[in-house]
């Protein structure tokens, strides 16, 4: 996985890349947790998430928003993360200029920006989005969600409340031509400390019964 260094709105940012060797590979970009909480593209979650594409096939980009690592630039509340997220998807689509499709991952502060990014990237073929922080933040813009994914909550988070997210399923849910998966792990937290597998594995059943449909 090696390190680039691409453009970002307000300097370069730092991100690790997986080509792959075949044509037209589809493309995934994973979206690390809140900057100010010590979120970074090696974030655990955020790692598994991003090694679960590459074992898939996918050209896979994880990279640091600004002020993160060896990114330029500073934190920006969400708005400038955004864009950073924005040119971050250009890159990797530079690069992989005829893509199979893209898929949007985050985790936290990561899934907010990604749910962001998927409204203003209609090529964008799914998403996942694990404890999407949907108590502190207003999801409104989702109107209508353009894609089909998968919302993961853990039931004993301590920063992101379930009825929040709860919530926010059950609205996406009204809207046609899509359709959003709602996993609940009773026992995890917000960072599922003991139940990182349990997780994974209902991200990767999800992504595999996706990439077997073809939808």
């Amino acid at each position: 996985m090696p390190e680039v260094i691409f453009p970002g709105p307000e300097g370069r940012l730092q991100g690790r890349y997986q080509p792959v060797g075949k044509p037209r590979p589809p493309v995934a970009i994973i979206l690390h947790p809140h900057p100010q909480s010590g979120g970074t593209m090696n974030n655990a979650i955020t790692l598994a998430m991003y090694n679960m594409f590459v074992k898939r096939g996918f050209a896979t980009l994880r990279f640091n928003f600004r002020g993160v690592g060896r990114s330029e630039g500073v934190f920006d509340n969400g708005i400038g993360e955004l864009s950073d997220a924005a040119s971050a998807l250009d890159w990797l689509q530079a690069m992989n200029p005829e893509s199979s499709g893209t898929w949007v991952a985050g985790y936290s502060f990561g899934a907010l920006i990604g749910m962001q990014l998927l409204m203003r990237r209609p090529e964008v073929k799914g998403f996942i989005s694990v404890a999407p922080p949907a108590n502190l933040y207003d999801f409104g813009f989702l109107a209508p969600c353009p894609s089909s994914g998968i919302i993961v909550q853990g039931l004993q988070d301590e920063v992101v409340s379930e009825p929040a997210v709860q919530k926010l399923v059950d609205k996406l849910k009204t809207q046609r031509h899509i359709t959003i998966d709602y996993e609940q792990v009773e026992t995890a937290n917000h960072f599922f400390a003991n139940e990182m597998d349990e997780m994974m594995g209902l991200v990767e059943r999800y992504l595999d019964r996706r990439l077997m449909s073809g939808k």
